[in-house]
């Protein structure tokens, strides 16, 4: 399992859009991929999971992943974060 605590660089947080987006490219992993903000600990294929989470630009976020393909897991997610 790899974990990597990364910050929401996306200037509009985690709206809708960039929900969908997130789900979609945690969906690309064959790894189990979760989202822990402090309170709340979600799977980042989940649709109505990640609404619920209401990250905005600035939080952090701790990423982990854990599979075959984990590290490339952590690293789409925490790049997807970063805005990049």
């Amino acid at each position: 399992m790899k974990t990597k605590v990364v910050q929401v660089l996306r200037e509009q947080g985690m709206d809708a859009m960039n929900v969908a987006l997130c789900v979609q490219r945690a969906s690309q992993f064959g790894a189990s991929v979760y989202l822990t903000d402090g309170t709340k600990r979600m799977n980042a294929k989940s649709l109505m999971g990640m609404m619920t989470m209401g990250l905005m630009a600035g939080d952090s976020v701790t990423v982990e992943a854990d599979g075959a393909d984990e590290e490339a897991a952590l690293s789409g997610l925490c790049e997807f974060f970063e805005g990049k």
